[in-house]
């Protein structure tokens, strides 16, 4: 099984391609966000290296949410259109259960622990979801305004691990004796492999046509309206 992993959520843009569950390609950018410059660029040198080998993906897995509107819509809009090219199939990977298992790989173990990922949402507003030890939803996703008491209800009785760029907001504003902070993590491709696979081996595809990013929050642009040119 060959699979195609595309992230775009967050500020970093990266692929991988990956065979049963070992990673062949891996490309990044963590310089800001140029995925529409970048994503195309980076898939065609993953494909091209199947190419060599006669090979082709038999599934696209794509980050679904919560994250950036527009990364989300470039990476997932891509992955469409190749499932469609080659007709495969479309995994989607939720951003904050990738981000909680990237900061589980990294803490030692700890047994009264909870792990809170978070995304930047703009200004002082971040989606987060709560996860458990065992990876199991505490709290699911939501988008929230942080305030020096956030999260101290589960801070009171758990070491809380905060990951991901939306925790470097809390980190400036939160003083808790059992939290921690990897604010330098980024959900990324590769990391993305044990999970698409595991979907895979489940048939847990996406209706191609009609699948929609998880916004979290409602989608908004600040483009303005059209408005009918006068004669």
């Amino acid at each position: 099984m060959v699979i195609l992993h595309i992230e775009t959520s967050a500020s970093t843009c990266s692929v991988a391609i990956s065979k049963d569950d070992k990673c062949l390609f891996y490309i990044a950018d963590h310089e800001g966000r140029n995925h529409a410059a970048l994503l195309s660029i980076f898939i065609e040198e993953g494909l091209q290296l199947l190419r060599d080998e006669g090979k082709k993906p038999d599934a696209v897995a794509v980050s679904s949410g919560p994250g950036s509107y527009t990364g989300l819509r470039i990476g997932i809009s891509t992955a469409k259109g190749i499932c469609f090219a080659l007709d495969i199939p479309l995994i989607s990977i939720n951003t904050l259960e990738l981000l909680a298992w990237q900061t589980k790989a990294q803490i030692k173990d700890i047994d009264n622990i909870l792990f809170i990922p978070m995304i930047d949402a703009r200004r002082m507003e971040v989606y987060n979801a709560v996860f458990d030890k065992r990876m199991h939803l505490v709290r699911p996703a939501q988008a929230e305004i942080l305030h020096p008491e956030s999260f101290h209800t589960f801070l009171a009785t758990h070491t809380v691990c905060f990951s991901g760029d939306g925790s470097t907001k809390l980190k400036e504003i939160l003083q808790h004796e059992n939290a921690l902070f990897l604010d330098d993590l980024s959900p990324d491709a590769r990391s993305m492999i044990a999970m698409a696979v595991e979907k895979f081996n489940k048939q847990e595809f996406e209706d191609v046509a009609y699948f929609e990013p998880q916004y979290v929050k409602e989608f908004f642009t600040t483009a303005k309206p059209f408005q009918a040119r006068q004669l």
